[in-house]
């Protein structure tokens, strides 16, 4: 067993491969999904609304999978090219957002069309991400990584086409807590202020 979450009158159990949906009053099984090997017990719901909305690793390297339970529908998307390494989901359900075991690269998406709606990078280098985290109703999105540097950033996503992308780097973008040190940071700085 890799975690177990309550949520209202439900429990997610989280195995290796498989993630169980029980009803809380009788812990009658309601739903069962079948993963790629989930070693770190990777999985998501929503927080803030009345149904439940569960993101999850698919069946290959780097698909998603988001299951809304009040639709009874699911959306697969193809995130990473690499491993899924982290997952966050804003607390309406409406936006997940993903990163790989690159490290790079910040997705956000919109869960009921899958369309990509904005894309952030956390650096160049390689880096595990710890966590990502949504705040203040998706207007922005925490990221924070073994470089011991957490990067915010703001999140604007387009109104235009379904699937427009917005692409930003953590010393571009004008909300990034990196903004103000643009151009100025070497490697050195970078390397004291990492962990012990």
């Amino acid at each position: 067993m890799r975690s177990v979450q309550f949520w209202r009158d439900r429990i997610v159990v989280v195995l290796e491969h498989k993630i169980f949906v029980y009803n809380f009053t009788d812990l009658k099984l309601l739903h069962q999904i079948e993963t790629i090997a989930n070693t770190k017990g990777l999985y998501v719901v929503s927080q803030g609304v009345r149904s439940l909305v569960l993101v999850c690793l698919g069946l290959q390297k780097g698909l998603v999978r988001i299951k809304h339970y009040a639709s009874k529908r699911s959306k697969f998307i193809m995130a990473h090219d690499s491993r899924i390494a982290c997952f966050a989901l804003s607390q309406d359900g409406q936006f997940p957002a993903t990163t790989s075991t690159k490290g790079t690269l910040v997705r956000v998406y919109n869960s009921v069309d899958g369309s990509l709606l904005q894309e952030v990078r956390r650096g160049v280098d390689k880096t595990k991400i710890y966590s990502l985290a949504f705040f203040l109703n998706a207007q922005w999105l925490v990221v924070s990584s073994d470089k011991g540097i957490v990067h915010v950033f703001g999140l604007k996503f387009n109104s235009g086409s379904p699937g427009s992308i917005r692409s930003q780097s953590a010393y571009e973008s004008p909300h990034s807590s990196l903004s103000f040190i643009r151009g100025k940071v070497s490697q050195h700085v970078i390397r004291c202020c990492k962990r012990p």
